[in-house]
């Protein structure tokens, strides 16, 4: 049976031969993050939280709403972009058209 100083004895062990394996990668891990960084663009100020470079990705959004094509019995509306909101699904489910609803 192994006692406290024989286990701290291993810990101590342990723990220089981790420092020494992550002062043998150091140097090739920070290259290969240099490397990524080059390949995708990336700066310290991007990971440093920067929002101004931060790319804008799909669509950009008008600020209009798109205007409605469908109105329901309780004065929903929709615009037929998107899922079909939960009151016009709950009617088609019942049997009645979507275009009996349009505007």
């Amino acid at each position: 049976m192994t006692n406290l100083i024989d286990i701290q004895n291993q810990i101590a062990v342990l723990q220089k031969q981790a420092e020494e394996i992550k002062a043998q990668e150091f140097n090739k891990t920070v290259q290969e993050i240099k490397a990524k960084m080059a390949a995708f663009g990336i700066t310290l100020a991007d990971l440093n939280g920067d929002k101004s470079r931060v790319r804008k990705v799909g669509a950009a959004k008008s600020g209009n709403p798109a205007p409605a094509k469908y109105r329901g019995p309780n004065g929903e509306t929709w615009s037929g972009r998107g899922l079909m909101p939960r009151w016009l699904a709950a009617l088609v489910a019942q049997g009645q058209s979507k275009e009996s609803f349009a505007i």
